[in-house]
């Protein structure tokens, strides 16, 4: 379904570019996008206001930005790399001294009539700036304590910021990101078993510095009942909404936990319980297919790059997505306690839908440019 690529030593014209995209990785997401669109107008009472109409459009944006970002030379995002970390490290600062406070947390900034959440654009920000690092160094010196100094800060300082929001959802996949690309990148094992050791270890000390309502979600998650019209109502509730949709479901728009508002957050981080309630089983099964499907080819993707950078940056990418999905899949279905991660392309949010597709066109920009060769020095600090 692709255009045959344009041997890199000719610049490619914009209608090439558009053409060389991966237009099945396209498909896929729009596809699941609809999924979303679907289950926002069920929620609503089969009307496309308030969330599914804002929803499209966000979509729609999301398809530009897309495409814009997948026309941008991949050797022009290295350049941009450490800016772009710089931006959303300062914007999560401003969050700390002017952010808008909701819903008991402090994690979004107010620009006039829109609200943004830095943390999402600081996750594309963090790989970005990471596979730009990891690009200049030899896979031997990846281990390198000094070597690996600089890019731990770059992972855990905004991992730290997030996580006084507080955050702890946004702060696991910063964490989860960084790490991961530092393991494909060729990091010892020897570093790596000591440090999920560590952090085993640190478990306890972690737990004083807590929230008491995060707290109350971890006893929650352990013992749901032990305060079920309280703390452990999100949980319980998502819990009847998927076990009662069954094999094939209650119908669409025969959802009882979302439509007579026993669900919370149906419209956000829960709205894949009001899929398991209306579709069931084999609904959720072909929704995580789909999703499958979309990571599969972002793997190939990055394994088609002839750069280290463009391979990284894909992979970047693609494990990003694949946390969104694993962490608020895990959450709604009691397996985990619940740290407010939306639902990539089905949860309502204008921040975190432009911040996934942004990253797609990343992604679509490292399959435009897959022949392109970047030298290992044009990397580094500098």
């Amino acid at each position: 379904m692709n255009a045959p690529y344009i041997g890199a030593r000719r610049a490619l014209t914009i209608r090439e570019k558009l053409l060389a995209i991966d237009w099945r990785v396209v498909i896929l997401i729009t596809i699941i996008a609809c999924i979303g669109f679907t289950m926002l107008y069920s929620i609503a009472g089969g009307r496309l206001s308030p969330w599914a109409s804002a929803q499209i459009t966000r979509f729609g944006v999301g398809l530009v930005l897309m495409a814009g970002a997948a026309c941008v030379d991949i050797r022009w995002w290295l350049r941009l790399a450490y800016p772009a970390y710089a931006i959303s490290f300062l914007l999560l600062i401003a969050v700390e001294v002017a952010g808008h406070v909701g819903l008991g947390a402090q994690r979004w900034i107010e620009l006039g009539p829109l609200q943004i959440q830095p943390s999402e654009f600081m996750k594309l920000s963090l790989v970005l700036a990471l596979a730009r690092y990891l690009h200049s160094q030899n896979v031997e010196d990846i281990s390198n304590p000094r070597t690996l100094a600089v890019p731990l800060a770059m992972i855990f300082v905004p991992a730290a910021l997030v996580l006084v929001q507080p955050n702890l959802g946004t702060a696991t996949i910063l964490v989860a990101d960084g790490c991961g690309l530092l393991f494909l990148a060729g990091l010892s094992w020897w570093w790596i078993a000591p440090a999920i050791a560590g952090v085993a270890a640190a478990v306890p000390i972690a737990w004083q510095f807590l929230h008491d309502y995060q707290k109350r979600r971890v006893m929650t998650f352990l013992n749901p009942s032990s305060d079920a019209l309280g703390a452990g109502w999100n949980i319980t509730q998502a819990k009847i909404a998927i076990g009662s949709g069954g094999l094939t479901g209650k119908g669409f728009l025969q959802g009882t936990q979302s439509r007579l508002d026993f669900l919370p957050e149906k419209e956000t981080d829960f709205i894949f319980t009001t899929l398991g309630e209306e579709f069931g089983f084999i609904g959720s099964m072909m929704l995580l297919a789909l999703f499958m499907a979309v990571i599969f080819f972002g793997i190939r993707i990055a394994m088609a790059s002839r750069s280290q950078f463009g391979r990284l940056l894909a992979m970047g990418v693609t494990l990003n997505f694949f946390f969104y999905i694993m962490i608020n899949g895990a959450m709604v279905m009691g397996l985990i306690p619940v740290v407010g991660i939306p639902m990539p392309l089905l949860s309502y949010g204008g921040t975190a839908m432009l911040s996934v597709m942004f990253g797609f066109g990343l992604l679509m920009s490292v399959h435009v440019h897959r022949r392109v060769e970047i030298p290992r020095r044009a990397g580094g600090l500098l």
